[in-house]
């Protein structure tokens, strides 16, 4: 499996064709001229039901290539973690596809990513210089081919063992879209002080502007049907993109839920790559997108 050079996410959807072998049926034996009617007749039969079994083998294959969930990580400088995620989000069962997207990483956690790429649930595209989370998530999402979209990060923060319980709602037919909150339950969000207030006053600040009660925009998990976000015209390169999103499947009318998920919170000592600027463009996108598109 090729790594894929990705500088533009139209021009990765454009270059990247998926090409399907389909097994062959097989050829009919010959019929000569026979006397023995029941002999000429047993030969259709035989050459019918191998027709039918090849079919059933072909319908077979295109089942077992169908995808269900799609998972999409955006990658920037985990070469620490970045086995350890993979490992986690395929174990889990769940995940018909994982698309990494790697942002121009310097550490070589593109050396490992091209290691990872030779799994069969693993699809890996690079950008060709550091664009952000957002334009990664671009990327992906425009590979993804699973009827439902995970987001997961992969700094080890969150726990893929969560994804039963995301995924859920969207099965049910309770929700399009599914938010894991790391603060429904008061003892496991495992946050700075500094963080908490910062993701209380954003999350508040959504909630104004969309018509929402979340307790955790800013959560990296959000899962939704491919089909929420066709056609929506995204932006936002960097971390914008959180509540970009939300205020768009917001303004969409689509179902949002929350569950809880486990959180196990880094500072910034340990890579930690949200800072103040972030947050503060993120409360400029969401006033901006609450009425822009």
């Amino acid at each position: 499996m090729a790594v894929k050079q990705d500088l533009e996410p139209n021009e990765a959807a454009q270059g990247d064709s998926i090409v399907a072998v389909k097994p062959q049926a097989p050829q009919l034996p010959a019929l000569r001229p026979e006397r023995d009617t029941q002999r000429m007749l047993g030969r259709l039969a035989e050459a019918e039901a191998a027709l039918a079994e090849a079919i059933a083998e072909e319908h077979a294959d295109e089942v077992a290539r169908a995808v269900k969930l799609t998972v999409l990580m955006p990658v920037y400088n985990e070469r620490t973690t970045i086995r350890e995620i993979v490992r986690r989000v395929l174990e889990g069962g769940l995940c018909d596809e994982l698309v990494i997207v790697d942002d121009c990483s310097t550490d070589g956690t593109r050396d490992i990513l091209i290691e990872l790429d030779r799994l069969p649930q693993v699809r890996v595209f690079l950008h060709g210089y550091n664009r952000g989370k957002g334009a990664a998530l671009r990327t992906a999402m425009v590979h993804a081919r699973g009827e439902v979209v995970l987001i997961q990060d992969a700094d080890l923060e969150y726990d893929p063992a969560d994804y039963a319980r995301l995924v859920e709602p969207i099965e049910r037919g309770d929700a399009d879209v599914v938010f894991g909150s790391r603060f429904l339950d008061a003892e496991n969000h495992n946050s700075t002080p500094l963080h908490l207030l910062g993701n209380r006053l954003l999350t508040w600040a959504s909630n104004v502007t969309t018509g929402l009660k979340l307790t955790d925009m800013e959560t990296c998990y959000k899962v939704f049907r491919r089909g929420a976000t066709r056609g929506m015209n995204l932006r936002e390169d960097r971390f914008g993109f959180e509540p970009e999103l939300t205020a768009k499947l917001a303004r969409r009318g689509c179902r949002v839920v929350e569950v809880p998920v486990s959180y196990n919170g880094r500072t910034w000592s340990d890579g930690k790559k949200i800072g103040m600027r972030d947050a503060l463009r993120a409360l400029w996108c969401i006033v901006r997108y609450a009425w822009v598109d």
